[in-house]
């Protein structure tokens, strides 16, 4: 086994940069060559379903069949002119993934042949199987209709030679079994309830988006090693290892040089991004060792989540082609930092004004207060919501640890917003500075330019904090479906916004001025939300206590997490809004059970595995070696000396005997809570058992299991250390 792991070891290091085949054009030549965007639909469409798609598109509406048609036939001869030969719908069932059925465009010709054929029905609607994908009871095996139907407002894309439609995934009886469904429900509540807050400013605003800039963290591991390690293969983790004597404390590894190899992947994942119409603009190396980071400019919340999705896909496609291994998990590796998936959210007009970013008149300032503190009221209001959305069993290992944010929702402002909310609340002054103004800083260095300093400061423990035109959702996971937060964050938001309407709307009713009613309303806010203000170190355990003491949620068992959902003021918020019915919210959470329960369950049949019949057997064999060391020395110098000479090994084999008998013990333990809480009908239930008496098990396995990697022979362990994982170049 030890030869294996020097073999795969060996192979890893002495592994070359792979050459990228880069396109001879720069890449606005190639960007969305193989998506069907407004250029293509040009191209492809006759004028006047162009134009009919086009209204349909900008004003949310419906698409009418016939046009559905012609928009089928000239989509399908973009595709095949770029190489496809099938079609699928492409959609986000509960499983944080996405699903496709592929089919070919052939039908038959009447005469013993084939033609291509591709028409309006075949693109608006399909029929997956909605009993085969997470449910949440809302279809049963013998009840297996569910549709699939197409997002207009979303392009159409090639990917390995088949057209993706992206779609929506309703059941037969019309509840959402997917994310993109609420996603467009929320934006759509956003839209009209922002809408009507931003025309208390502005009459001519017809519309407000949701924008979002996602940032995506991720491990690379070298196929090699991660083929030698099962727990990576059927986890996304590893189980167990002890941390590399040198991880990321020199902190040299942050923006540090790419590893050529890397930069090699990296470049040819740009590139195939681009080609799908993804605008990846940043790279960089992370904090922790071989962990790196990707980030687009920019996007329609819709659009920006459809293609984080589509990059999970492709990342993983291209490290393989680079005989790399990506891990999106949260805490692929103890010790070190964990992957998140930074949401940048904000919100924008039509009119092309950004709501969360100061102006320089005093009523673009009233707009930008007006908008923040509406939204700090709503994240207070909903904050154990905003923290089910992100919580999963994979990023309950980041949350909270020193490199993270910690598992309690709270909001940084900076000091300067910070002080101008605070002189608001408590004057009665209607009148606003110039909040745009940025300060310059000097350094007394010739050859260095003055530097303008933001607004704000930066809060890295911080899970959701003002970052100067936006909001930086830091708590979301890098595995997760972005749409789970965007759709908590925006219903939270429109409810929010419809409620602050209404109150103005009665104010102006009994004959208040517009200005003074708006600083009313936000001074009541002000003070209201105060307790998910906090702009100090969210690590600390002082901050636990003293948000414990604010009212704010600081459960951390997920599976108790997610009731947040079923809470009363959830389901009145997301009915409301109308982005999902109680039975949806219902099922979901039946879900987020048995998926926190599955997952769980299937790290502690690997890690039972591992520790049964690769890591015990392995340290017997070397506590045996000693035995026999410690005889032969007997043999050789007598009782008396050999007692003096071998006592750094009978302490060894003490020790091995010490570990290896509590992870016996504890693998048949945590065996037999498996079997009971199996036992637990109730979802949620079974999902709190195994949080409680199966997770705890599984630490303290790992915990004597990473002791013996220090004593058993280097040569004999069989699996791939952290030092050998994690400096690959």
């Amino acid at each position: 086994m030890s030869s294996l792991r020097f073999k795969v070891v060996d192979e890893a290091f002495n592994r070359k940069a792979d050459p990228v085949e880069i396109p001879s054009e720069r890449p606005e030549k190639y960007y969305g060559k193989y998506v069907f965007n407004r250029q293509k639909m040009f191209e492809y469409l006759p004028a006047s379903t162009y134009q009919a798609l086009i209204n349909a598109i900008d004003n949310k509406e419906p698409l009418p069949r016939d046009v559905a048609d012609s928009v089928a036939e000239g989509m399908k001869r973009w595709a095949i002119d770029n190489g496809a030969r099938h079609y699928t719908h492409w959609f986000q069932p509960l499983t944080e993934t996405t699903a496709e059925k592929h089919d070919g465009f052939i039908e038959h010709d009447g005469k013993g042949g084939v033609v291509e054929k591709f028409n309006g029905k075949l693109l608006v609607q399909q029929e997956p199987d909605a009993s085969s994908f997470p449910n949440g009871g809302i279809r049963n095996t013998f009840e297996a209709r569910g549709y699939s139907a197409w997002d207009i407002s979303s392009p159409a894309f090639i990917m390995d030679n088949t057209l993706c439609i992206p779609t929506i995934f309703i059941s037969y009886t019309g509840e959402s079994l997917d994310y993109k469904t609420p996603l467009l429900r929320a934006l759509n509540s956003v839209d009209r309830a922002a809408t009507a807050v931003a025309q208390f400013f502005d009459p001519e605003v017809k519309h407000v988006k949701s924008y979002l800039g996602w940032e995506q963290e991720y491990f690379l591991v070298d196929e090699a090693l991660y083929s030698a390690r099962p727990d990576l293969m059927l986890t996304g983790r590893t189980l167990m290892g002890h941390e590399s004597a040198k991880n990321q404390q020199l902190e040299d590894h942050y923006f540090g040089a790419i590893p050529s190899r890397v930069e090699s992947f990296m470049l040819d994942l740009e590139i195939e991004c681009h080609k799908l119409g993804i605008p990846a603009k940043t790279r960089h190396n992370e904090v922790a060792p071989n962990q790196f980071e990707l980030a687009p400019i920019f996007e329609e919340t819709n659009l920006a989540n459809d293609h984080n999705l589509l990059l999970m896909s492709l990342i993983t496609e291209v490290a393989r082609r680079h005989h790399f291994r990506v891990l999106l998990h949260e805490k692929p590796f103890a010790g070190i930092n964990g992957s998140g998936k930074h949401n940048n959210w904000s919100l924008g007009t039509d009119r092309g004004d950004i709501l969360f970013s100061p102006g320089k008149t005093p009523k673009e300032n009233l707009r930008f207060i007006t908008f923040v503190v509406n939204v700090m009221a709503a994240v207070h209001r909903h904050n154990a919501l905003l923290k089910a959305s992100i919580a999963s069993a994979t990023n309950a290992h980041r949350l909270g640890a020193n490199e993270a944010p910690p598992a309690i929702i709270s909001i940084f402002t900076g000091s300067q917003l910070a002080e101008i909310l605070d002189k608001i609340a408590n004057s009665t002054n209607d009148e606003l500075s110039d909040l745009s103004t940025k300060e310059g800083l000097r350094l007394n260095v010739s050859q260095i330019p003055e530097i303008m300093l933001d607004n704000t400061d930066r809060n890295r423990t911080s899970p959701f904090a003002f970052t100067g035109n936006r909001f930086e959702f830091r708590a979301v996971g890098s595995s997760a479906n972005c749409a789970s937060a965007m759709i908590a964050l925006n219903a939270a938001a429109a409810e929010q916004l419809i409620m602050f309407k209404n109150k103005i709307d009665s104010r102006l009713a009994a004959g208040e001025a517009l200005r003074h009613a708006l600083l009313e309303e936000i001074r009541a806010m002000i003070k209201s939300s105060a307790p998910i203000h906090f702009d100090g170190n969210g690590y600390s355990d002082k901050w636990k206590a003293e948000a414990a003491a604010r009212g704010l949620d600081c459960e951390t068992s997920v599976p108790a997490i997610f009731d947040a959902y079923l809470r009363p003021e959830s389901i009145n918020m997301f009915t409301a809004t109308g982005v999902m019915t109680p039975v949806e919210l219902a099922a979901r959470n039946e879900v987020k059970w048995e998926m926190y329960t599955k997952k769980v369950q299937i790290e502690a049949r690997v890690l039972g595995d591992l520790a049964l019949n690769h890591i015990l057997p392995v340290a017997i064999r070397y506590q045996s070696i000693l035995l026999d060391n410690v005889s032969k020395i007997r043999d050789l110098y007598g009782h008396d000396k050999a007692a003096e000479m071998s006592e750094a090994e009978r302490t060894t084999i003490e020790a091995i005997a010490g570990h290896t008998r509590i992870i016996k013990s504890e693998v048949e333990k945590m065996v037999d809570a498996r079997r009971e809480a199996n036992r637990i009908e109730s979802e949620r239930e079974k999902a709190i058992a195994y949080h409680d008496t199966v997770v705890p098990s599984m630490d303290t396995i790992r915990y004597h299991i990473d002791k013996l990697e220090l004593m058993v022979d280097n040569e004999m362990w069989p699996l791939p250390k952290y030092r050998e994982l994690l400096f690959i170049r």
